[in-house]
């Protein structure tokens, strides 16, 4: 599946404007995070792009969320790695996170909230007037943004990378496609 025809199957399935954007942001990341590890961009690309494809119908039963989006995507003949990464990104089901790809995709979701939360609180409502600086205060403060869970986004260290570094590289990421996101 190339990456347009990800996209429009995406459109197809979720009728949320923040949630098609939140899943760029986290394709995005997942991108990034790829050419960090010298890994496959194109495949995190789609398991990011299309981790959250089955939350409109599965919103309210998170116990059904992400195993009905793996099962869609390994009907479509998508690669088993990125049915499985999408899968386990959702810590309600404690299967366990094998690959880097696993690890990846479940630290990142929350990451864009939170990313996307601390620049929607300046003045200017854009990622650019945000830095990992700002970032790692606001990760402080329990009170912001609670719904971007920080004892999943600090689980990057499983991928060997400590809290700043994530931070960085997934702003950086968002940054690049921030007219994308309207940020």
């Amino acid at each position: 599946m190339t990456r347009d025809q990800a996209y429009e199957l995406l459109k197809k399935h979720l009728k949320t404007k923040n949630l098609i954007k939140h899943s760029l942001a986290v394709e995005a990341v997942m991108r990034r995070l790829a050419r960090h590890f010298g890994e496959d961009e194109e495949k995190w690309g789609l398991a990011g792009l299309l981790h959250d494809i089955d939350y409109d119908r599965t919103k309210d039963d998170p116990l059904r969320h992400s195993l009905e989006g793996a099962e869609l995507l390994a009907e479509l003949g998508l690669p088993e790695d990125v049915v499985y990464a999408v899968k386990v990104h959702n810590e309600a089901h404690g299967l366990p996170r094998k690959s880097l790809m696993d690890k990846a995709l479940y630290s990142t979701d929350p990451l864009t909230g939170l990313i996307v939360a601390a620049a929607l609180i300046k003045p200017e409502k854009k990622l650019s007037a945000i830095d990992v600086e700002f970032l790692l205060k606001k990760f402080g403060e329990k009170s912001f943004a609670r719904g971007a869970n920080r004892e999943i986004i600090t689980s990057c260290t499983e991928m060997g990378l400590e809290l700043e570094q994530f931070l960085g590289l997934g702003l950086e990421a968002m940054q690049g496609i921030a007219g994308e996101m309207g940020l």
